[in-house]
């Protein structure tokens, strides 16, 4: 996931459809300035990682982001974040108090 948005074009895809809500390609491809098929292929790498959901509209496909993997995401980086605070008051009473730990 982190991967997928790593690009900026995605990211700007993703940030779209985030503020804009559900949204057409050729709604979406108004935010980047490449062909139909490049859009297609980014739309295609976010719903392979589960940030969008696409459904077919007459001749459109309507694009939706899927909010869950970001959950997971912000629960992972808060365990990740608490690690690291653990990890730096760790160092810290040791620079403190060498003989503390």
């Amino acid at each position: 996931m982190f991967d997928a948005l790593g690009d900026p074009n995605r990211l700007r895809i993703f940030t779209r459809l985030c503020d804009g809500g559900p949204s057409s390609t050729s709604q979406v491809m108004q935010v980047i300035p490449v062909s139909r098929q490049a859009v297609s292929k980014h739309l295609s790498m976010l719903e392979g990682v589960g940030l969008v959901r696409s459904r077919k509209h007459g001749r459109e496909r309507i694009w939706t982001v899927q909010t869950q993997p970001l959950v997971q995401a912000g629960d992972y980086l808060s365990q990740l974040s608490k690690r690291w605070d653990h990890a730096v008051e760790r160092l810290r009473a040791f620079v403190e108090d060498p003989s503390s730990i």
